[in-house]
């Protein structure tokens, strides 16, 4: 595409699902080419960006895109707009390519839209694109043999509540066998991180054959980890990738023969008649589980064990539900109006937004106070979608600079934002925000609690490229009173403020009822603000 001359000097914007990946994509583009990242191919991210004055190239994450539209609309000095491995069908996926369709039709009728899957129908995303030809590509695929699970190994299908302590055990005891019976690294696929870490654990006290490394792999780790997970292992050594499904599609890992797959990852479904989330392990989808053997099969023949049986693969659903029909869309509707479009259905979606869902959301912006009488976004609307945070943690950002906490604030959206920074030892976690907020200064903890270093420095740097977008330098707060974390988040969540009913039970402002998780320090307050429900 660099040297076509419909190009005429502009830009080839390429989306990514994710943060590793795009960084992958653009240093393997780069290294291609024989030079650096940030010269003819670079890479933007919310917390990271190489880009230089002669990048023609531009990976980037979603979300940025979204930025880029609302912005500058029209796209100017953009050519194509690339969405690769749509098959994923993230929010963000789904909202850039509404309003790249949207943009092409009323303002650059030039623009090039190309959509990229492995795995998804073609001809629905053709349609969608005004019947868009459609190119297969074949791409080079090595045999990988299937290993299932024996059917009286499986008294549970994958993702049916199996404990945690069964996960780690399967998958521990799997990789050991494969490195007694195969040749060539691994790459297992588990749910989150907290499996990863037992299953590391487990092999580290079990004892690993000598030469044998493990390379944890998500995407909250520092870039030197993620590309130690992604390099091959030194000359005589085998590795171990202990991976989420990050590691399903965008990446080569070098060295990778033998894939274990639990079959499960982590998913948020919202409810719309309740305002809440609830965080699931669940099982993967058929089409998931075809991308993640595959990975055994991209630089040579490799297995695939399967955790579950062949008969229970049938049952597995077909595809992964795309995010906009489960999600929270209160950010979207927020996009949205921004964009100057209230109504979803005047744009083209392969799945348009749920209506319950997408009414929830629009009723927390006017709630917010971020639409007009009309619906219509209004400047207070405008001033949150500038700071690109959750519209409620955006509304408490806004809100608290009359208050003189704004830097507290930052450090609340923040820690809310990205991965939780403390782990504990106990099963019991510890829900109090203000211990986050200790921990992001180097506070003081309760014995059992353990800063993650890598969550902590993404939140510090969270809080930079908020301090940024509101221009925190002109703002002096004052000092951080403990009662401030409790007016902040009721700016941010007044339908969950909460009185005590006795027992760790709590009653919200919303009507529903509540209860803290096991014996928690806060269950002596008489009112608490709620920032994190699990509806289950």
């Amino acid at each position: 595409l660099l040297d076509e001359p419909w190009r005429r000097g502009r830009k080839i914007v390429m989306l990514e699902p994710r943060r590793l990946a795009a960084r992958a994509v653009a240093m393997r583009m780069a290294y291609l080419l024989g030079e650096p990242v940030g010269r003819t191919v670079g890479f933007r991210t919310r917390l990271e960006s190489r880009i230089g004055r002669d990048t023609r190239i531009e990976v980037v994450t979603e979300g940025i895109l979204t930025r880029w539209l609302q912005s500058d609309p029209a796209l100017e000095g953009v050519a194509v707009v690339i969405f690769d491995e749509y098959h994923e069908r993230s929010l963000n996926a789904d909202l850039g390519l509404a309003l790249c369709l949207d943009a092409q039709g009323a303002l650059r009728e030039d623009l090039k839209l190309l959509v990229m899957s492995a795995t998804l129908d073609g001809a629905a995303v053709a349609k969608l694109l005004g019947e868009a030809p459609i190119v297969a590509a074949q791409g080079r695929a090595f045999d990988v043999e299937t290993r299932w699970r024996e059917a009286r190994a499986a008294s549970r299908t994958p993702g049916d509540r199996r404990g945690a302590n069964d996960i780690v055990s399967d998958v521990a005891r799997t990789i050991c066998r494969a490195l007694e019976d195969e040749e060539g690294d691994i790459l297992a696929f588990l749910p989150g991180q907290g499996e990863i870490r037992r299953v590391q654990r487990a092999l580290d006290e079990g004892g690993l054959p000598q030469r044998v490394g493990i390379a944890p792999l998500y995407g909250e780790l520092s870039g030197d980890d993620q590309d130690a997970a992604l390099s091959p292992a030194r000359a005589g050594e085998r590795k171990v990738v202990l991976a989420t499904n990050i590691a399903e599609t965008s990446l080569t890992i070098e060295g990778i023969r033998i894939v274990i797959d639990s079959g499960l990852a982590r998913r948020t479904s919202f409810d719309p008649s309740t305002g809440m989330s609830r965080l699931e392990t669940v099982r993967i989808s058929r089409a998931s589980a075809d991308q993640r053997r595959g990975r055994a099969g991209r630089l040579e023949a490799g297995v695939c064990y399967r955790l579950w049986t062949e008969g229970e693969h049938a049952a597995l659903p077909a595809q992964t539900p795309p995010e906009i029909v489960e999600a929270d869309l209160a950010p979207l509707a927020l996009e949205l109006a921004n964009w100057g479009v209230s109504d979803p259905q005047t744009l083209r979606w392969l799945d348009a937004p749920p209506a319950a869902a997408f009414a929830q959301a629009r009723d927390l912006l006017r709630a917010l106070d971020a639409l007009d009488r009309d619906g219509r976004v209004n400047a207070h609307g405008r001033a949150l979608a500038r700071i690109g945070a959750h519209p409620r943690l955006a509304h408490m950002i806004v809100h608290a600079a009359e208050i003189g906490t704004r830097r507290t604030a930052l450090e609340i959206a923040a820690v809310l934002g990205e991965r939780d920074l403390l782990r504990t030892t106990s099963p019991q976690r510890h829900v109090d925000l203000r211990l986050r907020l200790e921990a992001l200064h180097g506070g003081a903890l309760p014995a059992d609690l353990q800063v993650d270093a890598g969550a902590r420095q993404r939140s510090l740097r969270s809080i930079d490229l908020l301090a940024r977008q509101v221009d925190l330098h002109a703002v002096h707060d004052a000092p951080r009173d403990e009662a401030d974390v409790g007016r902040l988040l009721a700016l941010a969540y007044p339908d969950r403020i909460a009185q005590s009913r006795g027992g760790g039970r709590y009653l919200l402002s919303s009507g529903r009822g509540a209860q803290l998780p096991g014996a928690q320090s806060l269950a002596q307050s008489e009112f608490l603000v709620v920032a994190d429900l699990d509806a289950g």
